[in-house]
C-alpha cells in the first residue's frame, strides 16, 4: 500500500505519480482491481476548480481538510460519484481524482457493474467506454457516497505498486515504461484561469 506520507505532499507530484499504479476495491467477499491510467490535480488555496477554493469549508467540503491519504467521494449531476485522494498535510484542502482507469482483475464484475453483462459479451462501444471516466470508474468498482472520508488504509480502497503485493498476478505488459502525458483538466469551463492549469496526467 502507497503510504500516508505519499500522500502528504505536492499534489502534483502526487498526482503525476499515481498514474501507473493500481487502485484495489473490496467489498464482501469481491476483490477488484485496476490500473489508474488518468488523474487530476484540485488544490483549494488557489483553483477555481476545487470545491475548497480559498479554503472554502463546508458539509461537502470539509474532508477535503481531511489527512493525507484520505477519500473524497462526491456526486456530480446528483447522480455520479468521483473519487478523489486528499494531499498535502490535513487542514491544507487540496486532492486527486482517480479520473481514469483500465481493469486489471475482476473485470467480469467490473462489467455487470457498468453493463450488467460480463466482459465477452460488451459491445465495441462499451469497451472503448469501460473505465475512461471518473463517474465510469465508480460504477464499476462500486464506489459511492458511503466511502467518503475513508482513512487511508482502509482495506475497502487501497492503492499499490503492484497486483503482486495484494497477491493477484501481475500484468507482464504493465512492466514496460510509461510515458505519462500533461493535460488541461476537463469539464471546468467555469473555473476562469484555472481552467487553463495543465494539472491532469494520463497514459
Amino acid at each position: 500500500m502507497l503510504s500516508q506520507e505519499f500522500f502528504d505532499r505536492d499534489t502534483l507530484q502526487v498526482a503525476k505519480e499515481l498514474v501507473g499504479n493500481y487502485l484495489i476495491r473490496r467489498y464482501g467477499k469481491t476483490v477488484l482491481a485496476v490500473k489508474i491510467a488518468e488523474t487530476e490535480a484540485y488544490i483549494g488555496r488557489l483553483d477555481k476548480a476545487c470545491h475548497a477554493y480559498q479554503y472554502r469549508k463546508t458539509e461537502r467540503t470539509k474532508t477535503l481538510f481531511a489527512q493525507p491519504g484520505t477519500a473524497y467521494v462526491y456526486l456530480i449531476y446528483g447522480m455520479h460519484c468521483c473519487l478523489n485522494f486528499v494531499t498535502e498535510p490535513e487542514g491544507e484542502p487540496a486532492a486527486v481524482l482517480i479520473r481514469g482507469a483500465e481493469p486489471r482483475y475482476g473485470v467480469d464484475t467490473i462489467a455487470e457493474n457498468r453493463f450488467g453483462c460480463k466482459e465477452r459479451e460488451m459491445s465495441t462501444y462499451q469497451r472503448k467506454n469501460f473505465l475512461n471516466g471518473p463517474g465510469k470508474l465508480c460504477a464499476g468498482l462500486k464506489i459511492d457516497r458511503s466511502l467518503n472520508a475513508l482513512p487511508h488504509g482502509s482495506r475497502e480502497l487501497e492503492i499499490v505498486g503492484s497486483l503482486s503485493e495484494v497477491g493477484l498476478p501481475d500484468f507482464p505488459e504493465d512492466k514496460a515504461p510509461q510515458k505519462i502525458q500533461i493535460g488541461k483538466r476537463i469539464g471546468i469551463d467555469y473555473a476562469e484561469e484555472a481552467k487553463d492549469f495543465p494539472w491532469r496526467f494520463y497514459l
